[in-house]
């Protein structure tokens, strides 16, 4: 079932989201060559906790962890450890935080050091991909419109989007519905109504669409190791489009 938020909800939902984008604020400070991943995590973990809210991944479905990262071939639902990032690493951090039973979910990726021409164009083919779906997101549209959206311009980019994972509704839930896929046709799926909640997040291939998940469960790659990006906000439809409730 899709839920509507109220005006008060919504007040709910943007401090949610705030907590994550400055969480996001606070973990760049740190992406540099040398820091572990499970050391990025303690630092996203400790700021939402001092900022009043609770990690919204941690034991959710079983995640071991406060945040998921992921580096270079790892698409989605790294399991932060002992990894040390090095320069020319791209690194997407996923992050959701929970504020008085309501959430906000954003994911971005960071270069570590310098890196690559061809690294640097699969950040921006995926943020241009985020704010393309963004475009579609307003009252009488529909899912499919976001989705068709940013389909079409990561293809034509060269890129592939999976078909496995999708973004999502997000409110009293951190995963809601309706599915919000990266790829479909335009004039399909839910309407867009003053009220919805949900996390735009375009997830981009370089060279295939397939992945595979590893041995632990959560850890989804490139099924030709290549390089990966990800990129979220947690939006709300009003009367007249959108407001991004995952910035400060």
């Amino acid at each position: 079932m899709i839920i509507l938020k109220s005006n008060d909800e919504l007040e709910l939902m943007r401090t949610a989201g705030r907590i994550v984008a400055l969480t996001h604020e606070e973990i760049k400070r740190h992406i540099k060559a040398g820091i572990t991943t499970k050391e990025l995590d303690k630092i996203a973990e400790e700021f939402i906790l001092s900022q009043g809210a609770t990690p919204s991944f941690k034991g959710l479905y079983g995640f071991p962890a406060a945040t998921c990262i992921s580096l270079n071939e790892v698409l989605i639902h790294g399991i932060p450890d002992d990894t040390v990032l090095k320069d020319g690493d791209i690194i997407t951090i996923d992050i959701g935080a929970c504020y008085k039973g309501y959430h906000g979910d954003s994911a971005w990726t960071y270069p570590v050091g310098k890196i690559s021409s061809k690294a640097q164009k699969i950040l921006e083919v995926t943020e241009t991909a985020l704010y393309k779906g963004l475009e579609q997101a307003k009252p009488g549209n529909r899912i499919g419109d976001i989705s068709s959206a940013i389909e079409q311009y990561v293809k034509s980019e060269g890129y592939f989007v999976p078909y496995d994972f999708t973004g999502h509704g997000v409110g009293r839930q951190l995963h809601e519905e309706p599915p919000v896929p990266n790829y479909g046709l335009s004039g399909r799926g839910p309407l867009l109504k003053k009220g919805l909640t949900i996390a735009i997040e375009p997830m981009v291939l370089e060279g295939t669409f397939r992945t595979i998940t590893l041995d632990d469960d959560w850890t989804v790659v490139n099924a030709e190791t290549k390089l990966t990006a990800h990129f979220e906000h947690t939006i709300a439809i009003l009367d007249d489009g959108y407001e991004i409730l995952t910035k400060i």
